[in-house]
């Protein structure tokens, strides 16, 4: 008697466990098709401090928070940043990218990308600057003429170095083109006597006790004519063919990189923290680097758009852009 029950639960034992496994496979194809649904946003960044949003975003979460799976992409410049987004290698850069490299990429495929933050600098929200050995004599631009002058990598670095040194009463002059990494080294070792660099380079070199800070906030200074000026110098930004065909997830991740420019804004010695890892700048130096200003795509006023109009003209005026680059049309509407 008991072994007729025993028969017949075995088989519905069975089926119970197996329409039980069946549930979690299903469940987990769902996820599975869910997580592949999801695109990957492969963003380019070069080592700078101007990347700090990004940076903050990744790190806090904010772009899994949203269900997003964002692959950072570093470079050694701005320029290699707008070739792989040309090449559709990489879906965006991050702030920190030069704005000039990407109008060049618009430039050879019109409407490659939409700008929805930059990173506006000047005297006060430092980010770029002319160096010095400490011992350097030094004491105004002008006093660079006939120097040796080196510059970051890419035209808008050797284009702006080249045009601030004229400006300055420096005169016309070369420049060599040194990776960012190099700029303290290359100073220290008297390869050069002068570099226009981007922090956290100055940081690095004053706080090694190596180099110091002949000017900052050059090109607000120089190419805008006030040091005051904001110099959108860096963008963040999203490839136009990304954003058509995925509109919903370009909306969420430029909400929470939005939250990483908040970070910097409200918590900047939390998110200073996170310059490990993507810049030169480690523990104690994490503090001394002077953050640059963010602006996102909805807070941009006509004077906004009017400085950097100023600025992609200078690289008209200089033949590096073979047409005007009309900045409005660049910029995400949301």
């Amino acid at each position: 008697m008991n072994r007729k029950p025993l028969t017949i639960d075995l088989p519905r034992r069975k089926l119970v466990q197996s329409g039980a496994a069946a549930a979690v496979l299903g469940a987990v194809g769902i996820r599975q098709a869910r997580a592949q649904a999801a695109p990957k946003l492969r963003i380019g960044y070069w080592p700078v401090a101007a990347g700090l949003p990004f940076f903050a975003a990744v790190e806090k979460g904010y772009f899994k928070e949203a269900g997003l799976d964002v692959e950072p992409l570093k470079f050694a410049g701005a320029q290699q940043v707008m070739e792989a987004m040309l090449a559709g290698r990489s879906d965006g850069s991050s702030n920190g990218t030069g704005s000039a490299n990407l109008a060049i990429g618009e430039i050879a495929q019109p409407g490659l990308f939409k700008i929805f933050c930059t990173n506006p600098s000047n005297a006060k929200y430092v980010l770029e600057e002319f160096l010095v050995p400490k011992d350097s004599p030094a004491k105004v631009m002008a006093d660079l003429k006939g120097k040796r002058v080196g510059s970051g990598p890419g035209i808008q670095n050797v284009t702006l170095a080249k045009t601030m040194l004229e400006r300055s009463g420096a005169g016309a002059m070369s420049v060599v083109e040194l990776p960012i990494g190099q700029h303290v080294a290359a100073l220290a070792a008297g390869q050069i006597d002068a570099v226009y660099t981007l922090e956290p380079t100055g940081t690095v070199g004053r706080m090694n006790g190596t180099t110091r800070v002949l000017e900052a906030g050059v090109v607000a200074h120089y190419i805008l004519g006030d040091p005051m000026a904001p110099w959108h110098g860096g963008s963040a930004s999203l490839t136009t063919d990304f954003i058509k065909k995925n509109p919903d997830v370009a909306k969420k991740y430029i909400a929470a990189y939005a939250k990483g420019v908040d970070l910097v804004r409200k918590s900047p010695a939390e998110a200073r923290q996170f310059m490990k890892g993507y810049t030169a700048i480690e523990g104690p130096l994490t503090s001394e680097v002077p953050l640059a200003s963010y602006m996102l795509y909805n807070e941009f006023k006509p004077s906004d758009v009017a400085y950097f109009q100023k600025f992609y003209d200078l690289f008209t005026e200089k033949g590096i852009f073979e047409k005007k680059v009309p900045v409005d049309g660049l910029l995400y509407k949301g």
